[in-house]
């Protein structure tokens, strides 16, 4: 900070004012950072809650659920330290179950377990002691692993999907589908064919590439808005309910449907950025950069939480499913809920997620339902050591039309700076290097408010 005293007294006396357009993780990270820095910050939000495409809903008969069900990783640094530094004096085993990685499958057909050892014995550990995966293709992928960390994790230049990378290294067809299509989908919600290889590596790297607590599962104990977006929302003004329609930046000021602020922070889907700026007058680039917000495609989340009529426990909290959408198999990913969330809901509930839900999904929530019910009795009888699962008592089905864009290689992704000086934008699909994923959402969010403070406020910043 530089100045006299006297100038100090008169910035925190009349603090900047900032607005902030969207209450999702990535918005309420960039309020958060401008707070904190002495800003005047005000948020504003469409919807009644706060946490954007990860927050909490109501249902008639489950009550609270996520729109969404969200795995988090232990690299997840800036997330995980939000959580901590917005619930001080809370156990954060009350707040997050973290789990070693650990990919088992349903049916028992396949389990990986990464050992707690230093970086990389933790994974070559895993990959040897692997079930469901024959020896040689165990060594392909541990040669895989080696010639990616010695390679820092870079591909070559001709090589632009995760489904190329995998050929490249000689990944059976068997492999692939048993481990890395699912993980790749998972972390992408992009199939392998069309997935970016250099970002999906850069997720391995800050897993299973990093140490050990790197690539633990992490999952949420209570709500996704409860977990810190409203915490935050505490700490700021933040108007729910309020939709934005007009973003228009001027020589020293930005005006947000007519009410003026020193600095703006657009944390909304990049085509929503594109439209708040309409009126905007042009100016160099402006074109350019509409069109880049523009070019993204998108892709569905679906997630079915299913209620049981009786007690029914997952052999682990997180779990790998057979997918086969032409046989009825749609779902990848089973979460016990009762095994995760504080207090477990009674007598069970279970959450199945559906990765790139592009593929035609049987019509109706109750057929999708009972499809996915199926599928998880099936798997689970097919493992020999489990229960019978009962019959459902309710469900509920949301399926997030935009919940990621098309991570491929094709794909521009811009960074915070837009052509205004006083307009930053936030959010997963901004230049981070991760896919759309949270912890990109947070980092995003941290990086357009400290552009801010130095770029509008360059005379109060250092």
């Amino acid at each position: 900070m530089t100045g006299s005293p006297a100038s100090a007294v008169a910035q925190k006396a009349n603090p900047h004012k900032v607005a902030v357009v969207g209450a999702g993780w990535a918005g309420l990270s960039a309020a958060l950072t401008l707070h904190r820095s002495g800003c005047d910050v005000t948020v504003f939000e469409a919807a009644r809650t706060v946490g954007g495409r990860a927050r909490r809903v109501q249902d008639p008969a489950l009550g609270a659920i996520d729109n969404g069900q969200h795995l988090m990783l232990g690299a997840y640094s800036d997330t995980l330290a939000l959580v901590r530094e917005l619930n001080p004096g809370t156990d954060m085993n009350a707040l997050l179950l973290r789990q070693p990685l650990h990919v088992e499958s349903l049916d028992g057909t396949l389990c990986l377990r990464a050992a707690r050892l230093p970086a990389p014995l933790h994974t070559v550990a895993g990959l040897l002691t692997a079930r469901g995966i024959s020896i040689g293709d165990r060594l392909a992928a541990l040669r895989m692993m080696a010639k990616l960390r010695a390679g820092g994790w870079r591909v070559p230049a001709i090589t632009r999907t995760v489904a190329e990378l995998l050929e490249s290294h000689q990944q059976s067809r068997t492999l692939c589908d048993r481990l890395w299509d699912p993980l790749c989908l998972a972390a992408m919600n992009t199939p392998a064919s069309m997935a970016s290889a250099q970002i999906f590596l850069n997720v391995l790297r800050d897993s299973m590439g990093a140490d050990a607590p790197a690539g633990d599962f992490v999952l949420a104990r209570t709500d996704l808005s409860r977990l810190w977006p409203e915490a935050a929302a505490r700490q700021v003004r933040v108007e729910t309910g309020k939709r934005v329609h007009h973003v228009v930046p001027e020589a020293d000021q930005v005006r947000i449907d007519g009410t003026p602020f020193d600095a703006c922070v657009l944390a909304v889907p990049a085509y929503a950025a594109a439209s708040l700026l309409d009126s905007a007058a042009d100016v160099t680039g402006l074109a350019a950069w509409r069109q880049a917000l523009g070019s993204f495609s998108y892709r569905r989340i679906a997630t079915v939480t299913l209620r049981l009529e009786g007690p029914w426990t997952l052999p682990r909290p997180i779990m790998l499913l057979q997918c086969d959408p032409a046989s009825g198999d749609h779902g990848q990913w089973a979460i016990d809920r009762s095994a995760t969330l504080l207090p477990a809901p009674s007598p069970a509930e279970i959450s199945v997620v559906i990765s790139d839900a592009s593929h035609d999904l049987p019509a109706g929530d109750d057929t999708l339902a009972a499809q996915v019910a199926q599928q998880l009795r099936r798997q689970a009888a097919r493992r020999g050591s489990l229960a019978p699962m009962p019959a459902t008592v309710a469900h509920r089905v949301i399926i997030e039309k935009r919940a990621t864009f098309d991570c491929t290689q094709d794909q521009v992704r811009p960074p915070n700076r837009t052509p205004f000086q006083r307009v930053w934008v936030a959010g997963d699909w901004t230049d981070t290097g991760y896919p759309a994923v949270l912890e990109g959402a947070v980092r995003s969010g941290m990086t357009a408010a400290r552009n801010v403070l130095k770029s509008a406020f360059k005379s109060a910043v250092d």
